[in-house]
This record gives structure tokens, sequence and C-alpha cells, in this order.
């Protein structure tokens, strides 16, 4: 059972940077007394079929008659309410599958349950929990958004090999290379938006989109911290190219992209700053800097994952910006050409 698990999470990884808010889903059906796959799917853009409608589109008309004898293994309770698509319970119902296992059940409170006990109602055998762990971390950001009411937030830096993440002043540095880069273009097509704060705004003029990303991938959505609206018009972040919410304590406005959201300044600026991105439905934040941003959410504790690039580059004797301090528990470490890449977790 574990291997047509692994298959259907294999497959939902492929919805990446596609489906959101929508969690990554995969389902493998397969003939119980064969043990063939009769068909299989995920999840593939957000508003299109879900997993198991594409699992069951695959299956051969010939081989429709031994799904009462077959196996759904899905990687996410089967949805039970109508969205953009029809219920997944109800298909598996209608196509009079003979068993359903999942990896977990679905925190959203629309389906919480429901789907499992539709398809219970009907007859079908329901097992859970099959590699809960592993479905869990595939939906990481999923789950966080459901549970703790907050985006998944990623923090990440890279740092010269004597700990400093910018130059004298603030001066912009070109700290890991190329590929590097291309990897962290990457990242931000998987994730619902960046974040950076004022100074690395002004100084490093980002522009925040995924130009360095072969493929159909979406800019995310823009998040610039201007708390008193004193970055400069003219910065790439205001080019109107893609979403952008500027957050300030002076007021409210949109203009074509570009969203000003007025937070209270009498009130914790990062607590509302995520309550407004819960209400947005951002499931996730790669933050980029600077410095005062990354240690002000590892100060709160609002963080998820730390990804931090480490060049063999000195700065030696300059007065640089120092790097903040890895905190956590180290999950991975791997070699990016001269660059070294350390993962870590609360």
């Amino acid at each position: 059972m574990n291997s047509y698990m692994r298959r259907a999470l294999d497959l939902a990884t492929l919805g990446r940077g596609h489906v959101s808010p929508n969690p990554m889903v995969g389902c493998v059906i397969v003939h119980n007394p064969s043990q063939r796959i009769l068909g299989e799917g995920w999840h593939q853009r957000y508003g299109e079929a879900h997993a198991e409608r594409n699992a069951l589109l695959a299956v051969r008309p010939d081989d429709e008659r031994l799904l009462p004898e077959s196996t759904a293994y899905v990687t996410l309770e089967p949805c039970s309410h109508y969205g953009k698509q029809p219920p997944c319970a109800d298909l598996l119902i209608d196509k009079r599958i003979g068993r359903v296992v999942c990896c977990n059940d679905d925190p959203n409170p629309l389906v919480g349950g429901q789907g499992f006990q539709k398809l219970r109602d009907a007859g079908i055998t329901v097992e859970t929990g099959l590699l809960n762990g592993e479905g869990r971390s595939l939906n990481a950001r999923f789950f966080t958004f459901m549970e703790k009411k907050r985006p998944y937030i990623i923090l990440k830096w890279a740092e010269t090999n004597d700990g400093y993440i910018a130059g004298a002043n603030g001066q912009p540095i070109q700290i890991s290379g190329p590929l590097s880069q291309r990897l962290v273009h990457r990242w931000r097509a998987e994730e619902d938006a960046i974040m950076v704060g004022t100074t690395t705004a002004r100084t490093d003029n980002p522009r925040l989109n995924v130009r360095l990303v072969p493929g159909e991938f979406s800019n995310p959505t823009r998040l610039v911290i201007d708390k008193h609206l004193m970055l400069s018009p003219d910065l790439n972040l205001f080019d109107d190219s893609q979403p952008t919410l500027r957050y300030n304590y002076v007021r409210s406005d949109t203009s074509g992209q570009t969203t000003l959201v007025r937070l209270d300044p009498d009130q914790p600026f990062l607590s509302q700053l995520l309550a407004d991105l819960y209400q947005r439905r951002i499931q996730s934040v790669l933050v980029e800097g600077g410095t005062t941003l990354l240690n002000s959410l590892l100060d709160a504790g609002l963080w998820d994952e730390m990804r931090v690039f480490r060049s063999p580059m000195m700065l030696d004797n300059i007065q640089g910006v120092k790097a903040p301090t890895v905190r956590g528990r180290l999950i991975s470490r791997q070699t990016i050409d001269a660059d070294e890449l350390s993962i870590y977790q609360p």
C-alpha cells in the first residue's frame, strides 16, 4: 500500500506552484486482485479538475467494471462540497469505487470529515492516516494556513562566509552564485507572495518576479513594508507589473495592481499584516530580507522554514550588515556550485 500512496504523493507535487490556495493532491486507482494501476491523476491547476476526477478519467472504459473491487489511494480527504468543481466524494460514489485510502483528513471546515462520512454512508471502505507525516509535509502551507490562521512563512537570505548579508551602510552585494539565484526564482514561483522590508526595497530595488524560471509560472504577489510611505514611486516594486501590497500606517488606496494597506499604528504590526494576508487567502510568504524584518519574524516566532545560502565570499575588514543568527533544527544541507544551502525548521 505504501508504494501506491508514495506514487500519489509524487504525482501531487506536480501541481506545486499552480494550485494554491488549493492543496496539492494526487490519486492512484489500483485493482485489488491484480494490483494493476487502472488510472492516476493529480490536481494540475487551480479551478480545474481535482486529482480523483483526473485519475478516474484516466481509467479505460473497459476497466470501469473493475472499480468496485479497486482502491483509490488519495493524499487528502476527498472534498464533499461544491466549489469550482463538484464534490470528489460524490464522484467516487457514482463510480462505485470499492475502497478509499488517504494520508490526511482535510482541515478545511468545508470538508472536515464530511467527505469520509459520505463515502462510508455509501458503503465504501475508508482507511486514513497512511503516510500521514509525508502528506502533512507535502501540504505544510495548506495545513499551516488552516490550523494557524496565517500564511506559511519561509525566511531566506544569503550570507558571506564571515556572516554578512550586505556591505557597509546596507550596500547591496551579489553574494550567492547564478545557480542559487535561479533556484530562488523557482522558489518564488512556488509561493503565493514575496516580502521585503523598507531598506531592502530602497537599496536593492528588487523586482521580485520569476523571470529566471522557465515554464508557465505566475509572478507572486509582492509585499513591501513601507510604514510611512517614504519609498520612491519609481522603484521596480511599484511598476504595476504584478500584484503588490504596500503595508503602511498612513492610508489605504488602490492604483492599478498596487494596493496600499493601512494598519493600525497602535497595534502589533506583524500580527496585523499576517491577519490581512489570511483574509486575502495568501497561504505562503517567502521573506527575502532585510535583516530587520527577518529578525523581527524570528524574534516573534513567526516562521516555519529558514533557507540560508552561505557563499565562500569574505568581506574581511569591511563593516557590513550582519546576517541574522541561524536558529532551529537543521533539516538538510547541500552544495550548489560554490554555495552551501542549509534548510532549518523551528
